[in-house]
């Protein structure tokens, strides 16, 4: 098992917009490209950063599921995402693999 995981600080303005597309629209988006089989999203504590952190964790079972979401899906859903909260955020991925 797999993780793709986006760290997210959004702003103060944004954040409750963000997160209800998050939820809502974004989150459920990419669980339709059929790459992943759980998602989630987890709030950062205790960081210094100015507005709100948060986790996203994709799971996935092969690295072609990663491979093909990139490939296929992710430069899509990524514009769409920089289109409506540009300048509101920073982001950076990582892939995680479960050892236990």
């Amino acid at each position: 098992m797999f993780i793709y995981n986006v760290t997210v600080n959004i702003t103060e303005e944004a954040h409750q917009e963000w997160l209800a597309w998050m939820k809502e629209i974004h989150m459920p988006d990419v669980m339709k490209t059929g790459c992943f089989v759980y998602s989630r999203i987890l709030k950062v504590l205790y960081v210094d950063d100015e507005g709100h952190t948060y986790s996203i964790q994709y799971n996935f079972l092969e690295m072609t599921d990663i491979e093909k979401y990139q490939k296929e899906f992710a430069p899509g859903l990524q514009a769409e995402y920089k289109r409506k909260f540009e300048g509101k955020y920073t982001a950076f991925r990582t892939l995680l693999q479960v050892v236990d």
